[in-house]
């Protein structure tokens, strides 16, 4: 499931919540906009959401609604626009204090996956969402989900927003490869994650190589 399916039903993006490590909880406050009976309301939605294959959905005493979805990876597979930001750090130094030093790098890592995936056969169809289940790769889509709400936020923190994207990326890049290591054969789970890569690679600002 992804946070826009979710927010055609809802008419605002959710809210993702917790570290997804090993639940993708959202929460919303869909309810609770407008008059009338706030439960009533927030029954007829998780009604809806329900009908949504993998989401799970409950309902607190004020109309809350928290909403699990089974298969986050499904975030990978969709393809985000550039964010609207003006990218504002120097160049120099290329080092891991320069925030704009991690952004173009992690945009240049996602970008060298597909390349590299190509070159050792990873097959880049039949794409398993589900197959992104390591803690580093719900990471990832923990963040990627924060998209659809800051886009309609009157201050998105996009400069902040696209530092934390670029640092737990570059942690998956390096503890959960896109690419097989050693005798390892490119499997299911390598082409997840250069979907992963390519959705991170559309957000980040940057050059494909550095």
């Amino acid at each position: 499931m992804t946070p826009e399916r979710l927010a055609a039903v809802l008419g605002e993006p959710p809210v993702p919540r917790g570290t997804w490590r090993r639940e993708a909880t959202y929460v919303s406050a869909a309810a609770l906009r407008g008059g009338g009976d706030v439960l009533a309301r927030a029954e007829e939605l998780a009604g809806r959401l329900r009908d949504l294959p993998g989401v799970g959905v409950s309902v607190g005493d004020d109309g809350m609604l928290t909403i699990t979805d089974a298969v986050p990876g499904e975030i990978a597979g969709t393809d985000p626009p550039p964010v609207p930001f003006a990218d504002p750090w120097p160049d120099l130094p290329r080092t891991w204090e320069n925030p704009g030093f991690v952004v173009r790098y992690g945009h240049a890592r996602a970008a060298a996956v597909r390349r590299w995936a190509r070159d050792l056969g990873v097959p880049l169809d039949g794409f398993a969402p589900e197959a992104l289940d390591h803690p580093l790769d719900r990471a990832v889509l923990r963040v990627l989900a924060e998209l659809p709400g800051r886009r309609v936020s009157r201050d998105p923190g996009w400069a902040a927003y696209l530092t934390r994207l670029a640092v737990v990326y570059h942690d998956a890049h390096e503890g959960a490869p896109a690419v097989p290591v050693g005798d390892t054969p490119a499997g299911t789970v390598h082409a997840a994650r250069v979907a992963l890569a390519g959705a991170v690679r559309k957000v980040l600002p940057g050059p494909d190589r550095l």
